[in-house]
């Protein structure tokens, strides 16, 4: 099992990244902290980091020619997304990655040569890749090749080097560890939101588990970073939101937006976001986490349709952890969306369909577990003291 997940990840190493260039930008990240500076505090075009430049990242623009950017853009929103003279997307504002993926880029940083450009990151991403679907198979080994196996995770860890798959990773350990050590579980689960900000929505999973000390761990993570540049910490995310639709609803919600305008849309999927964390908070008691963890991440997924497939690594993992592979089909979707980007009423129907295919899948389980005749027992793992979900098999059992 781990070793055809290693051979899966191999083929991806032997070329730069093919579906985005965010791996550019984690080089330049861990590069800049490596020389003493805060990539929240500076853009990759600043003159002042001009030492930094190699022929790799910088094809356009040596260490002796002037960019003319100094400072952080007054208003970063506007600038383009692309410079002619840099592979790092978005060269003028600065990053938008919180404390432990700039920590992991760091680390990574430190053992690759500036010649080999983004092959260290493609590599680690590979190798937790790897792990992960170790951890995967110790629940449960025949799950464990949906991740594994899966040609997204081969794509976008091994050779895009996405650090979705470290967030993936960070959940999965957070839901296996919980039952026998919580604590441990919720400072894993605000790692993965240090990592990528998303995780933390699977907070009301782990009402029982310590939800406070996930978030003291988020934070905390931002402390050394904030006594470094105070407000700059905040880097592009803002902007970063309002490109991306995120503000006023005008690419994002890509479902709700086959019926609605984009300030309804906003509203709607305010609510629903909402309600599905109080149900989360809810079937909390009785299911088990994995489970609830898949569906509530999946489903915010299918609310905020982002067209960026490597957003659902921690989704195929935690499909693989709950055996529910029907959640797959929403990445899957991410792939046809992303190559209809500017199509907004093709992008709402290839979501759309995602969500159908995810509630035939869930509607004919039911429907057969119903025609067997069988009952599922009260799981202790989310109500009392014998907690035994910990046991291989038992994440994802059918109710």
């Amino acid at each position: 099992m781990v070793v055809v997940a290693g051979l899966c990840q191999l083929p991806g190493l032997t070329q730069a990244p093919i579906t985005s260039t965010d791996a550019y930008r984690y080089v330049w990240d861990g590069r800049v902290q490596l020389s003493g500076h805060s990539p929240y505090g500076y853009v990759p075009l600043d003159d002042s980091l001009a030492q930094l430049r190699d022929p790799v990242l910088f094809p356009g623009l040596s260490p002796d020619q002037r960019s003319g950017v100094t400072g952080i853009p007054n208003d970063p929103a506007q600038l383009p997304v692309d410079d002619p003279r840099t592979r790092i997307n978005r060269p003028g504002v600065p990053t938008i990655y919180p404390p432990i993926a700039e920590a992991y880029f760091t680390v990574v940083a430190l053992f690759t040569p500036w010649s080999a450009g983004t092959l260290g990151l493609q590599i680690a991403a590979a190798l937790i890749a790897i792990a992960l679907t170790w951890l995967l198979a110790v629940q449960n080994p025949r799950w464990a090749a949906l991740w594994g196996w899966s040609p997204i995770v081969a794509l976008e860890a091994s050779n895009a080097a996405h650090v979705d798959v470290l967030a993936a990773l960070f959940i999965t350990a957070a839901v296996v560890t919980t039952a026998r050590r919580p604590k441990l579980a919720a400072v894993l689960l605000g790692a993965a939101g240090s990592v990528k900000l998303l995780p933390l929505l699977l907070l009301p999973a782990f009402r029982r588990r310590r939800p406070l000390v996930a978030l003291g761990t988020f934070i905390a993570s931002y402390v050394p970073h904030v006594l470094a540049v105070g407000t700059l910490v905040l880097g592009f995310l803002p902007g970063y939101l309002n490109q991306e639709g995120f503000e006023d609803g005008s690419s994002r919600s890509a479902i709700l937006a086959l019926l609605l305008p984009p300030e309804a849309r906003q509203v709607v999927a305010a609510v629903l976001a909402l309600a599905l964390a109080a149900l989360a908070f809810h079937r909390a008691r009785r299911d088990p986490i994995a489970l609830t963890c898949c569906w509530l991440y999946g489903a915010a997924l299918l609310i905020a349709t982002p067209t960026y497939p490597w957003y659902g690594l921690p989704l195929i993992a935690l499909a693989a952890l709950a055996s529910r592979p029907e959640w797959i089909a929403v990445p899957l979707a991410s792939y046809l969306a992303y190559a209809s980007f500017g199509h907004d009423t093709r992008q709402g129907l290839i979501h759309l369909t995602a969500a159908v295919i995810v509630v035939a899948g869930l509607t004919i389980r039911h429907q057969l577990v119903a025609k067997s005749g069988l009952t599922a027992p009260p799981f202790p793992a989310n109500t009392g003291e014998r907690d035994e979900s910990h046991r291989p098999r038992n994440l994802g059992r059918l109710r």
